[in-house]
């Protein structure tokens, strides 16, 4: 099907040149052996100009944004330049994915070392920070509350999320001192057969949270809410809570946040305990080395965390997710000299020219493939914030929709896990796009002003217009910018 388009592109271009022989410019302009160039002046996600280069045509890309310019050099730019080449780096221990006829055309090469890489990274993090994500022992005591849970006694689960609800100081002024949840739902699975919920218990002016299995009790459904947006009740003494009230504690920096269950892996399947004081130490316990102490600008229309006292994107997340996302951008810095020394023990050229200078050796392969492995950070930078939200079996990511809404209860994602937003989840993604890239022809990308540049040569201009301000992209790209840029 492609060749038939190429075929048909050529063809068109070739009558269109026959047709204008008696133009005074024809010989510069209409030349029937080189077609136009592709360029998207407004170019974004880039589909535009990858599906052109994919037909065939040179492809030039150009934005201002900074986030969409590295995705295209990514897409249309990078891949072509190291087509063709086996992966460099040394197989990742017990591979299945090993073959005994490798193909490398394309960027397959590129790819497998995204992989291979990433691999690296993740045994690297969780040899720094394993120990800030502690397993689940299945007790006797569980036992005692839990009969499902018999066939699991003794073990040592993997847990795939932390679930999380924001608390907030009472406003009644008997239990004033204390924090209660604002959760949205008490509900953890309605799936049929495989109901849970979590149930408060309440025991003077302290309440823990403890997880039930079966059809949820009247009221489970909507936790500790009101009604739709920031109105919920005191656990305590039912006393509402005023969402100006919220508003003003949030400001003052004074929102914590209550583990509501703990969602583990098992040989029965996956399924939810009760939280413990080990998880809750655990996630306190880390200490992130830097925070992206960034104002967050833009509208609240889009971005609803701001009126919650969320200026600074560092402000949505866990000090253990930071401690995550930080150590594999450090990972990131410290994978190029490693992909550098393997590259250079393959028989790539040692000529120290920086991808950004168009190296093609070994320094500028060990960049090129680190700008996907940050690709992967800015892949957990979407599930590893307190914005993302539980779902029965997955986690939603933070932008499930084109917001930075506020969020009540949230799921954490355990970076060496197998749910969503695993370390290697997001590897596997950038590998499986990169193999199906064209990775043939030319793309060039520019950081650049619509308004202000010129065309270099002849070229044909195609884009989807920009939409103004219907949605703050700008705005909302700064939240993965932080990451990419160190």
């Amino acid at each position: 099907m492609l060749a038939r388009a190429r075929a048909e592109i050529w063809k068109s271009w070739r009558e269109t040149c026959a047709l204008n022989k008696g133009h005074p410019q024809a010989a510069e302009l209409f030349n029937p052996d080189q077609l136009p160039a592709f360029h998207d002046p407004f170019a974004g996600g880039g589909a535009l100009p990858l599906e052109a280069q994919r037909l065939g045509l040179e492809a030039w890309a150009s934005d201002l944004n900074p986030v969409a310019v590295t995705i295209n050099k990514a897409m249309i730019e990078i891949p072509p330049r190291f087509a063709n080449r086996p992966p460099v780096g040394p197989r990742i221990p017990g591979d299945k994915q090993s073959k005994l006829v490798e193909d490398w055309s394309g960027a397959k090469g590129l790819a497998e070392d995204v992989r291979r890489y990433g691999a690296w990274m993740r045994a690297e993090a969780e040899k720094r920070i394993g120990h800030l994500y502690p397993k689940i022992e299945i007790t006797a005591e569980m036992v005692a509350e839990r009969p499902d849970l018999k066939p699991l006694l003794g073990q040592n689960l993997t847990v795939i999320a932390w679930l999380w609800a924001r608390t907030v100081r009472s406003p009644n002024p008997a239990f004033s001192h204390a924090e209660v949840p604002l959760a949205s739902t008490f509900v953890l699975s309605s799936k049929v057969g495989k109901e849970a919920y979590v149930e408060p218990v309440v025991e003077g002016d302290r309440y823990r949270f403890t997880v039930k299995v079966g059809t949820p009790p009247e009221g489970a459904k909507n936790g500790t809410k009101l009604a739709r947006g920031a109105k919920f009740f005191c656990i305590f003494s039912n006393s509402p809570i005023d969402p100006k009230y919220i508003k003003s504690q949030a400001a003052a920096g004074k929102l914590g946040r209550k583990l509501l269950a703990v969602a583990v892996d098992s040989k029965i399947g996956r399924l939810y305990v009760s939280p413990n004081d080990e998880h809750e130490i655990a996630a306190n316990s880390a200490h992130p080395s830097w925070r992206p102490e960034v104002p967050i600008s833009g509208s609240t229309q889009y971005l609803g965390v701001k009126p919650y006292g969320m200026h600074q994107f560092d402000q949505l997340f866990l000090d253990r997710q930071l401690l995550a996302l930080t150590t594999f951008s450090n990972l990131v810095e410290e994978s190029i000299e490693k992909i550098k020394k393997d590259a250079l023990m393959g028989g790539w050229s040692d000529d120290n020219i920086p991808l950004i200078e168009m190296g093609l050796g070994a320094r500028g392969y060990a960049e090129a493939v680190a700008i996907f492995l940050t690709f992967a950070v800015d892949y957990a930078v979407n599930y590893w914030s307190t914005l993302t939200t539980p779902a029965d079996g997955f986690i939603r990511g933070t932008f499930s929709m084109q917001a930075l809404p506020m969020s009540w209860d949230f799921a954490e994602a355990p970076p060496f896990g197998s749910t969503s937003g695993n370390w290697m989840a997001g590897i596997d993604w950038i590998s499986k796009a990169l193999k199906l890239l064209p990775a043939f022809g030319s793309g060039y990308v520019k950081q650049m002003d619509a308004c202000s540049q010129t065309l270099s040569r002849l070229k044909v201009v195609s884009t989807d217009p920009p939409y103004f301000d219907n949605v703050p992209y700008a705005d909302l790209s700064d939240y993965f910018y932080v990451w990419v840029v160190p």
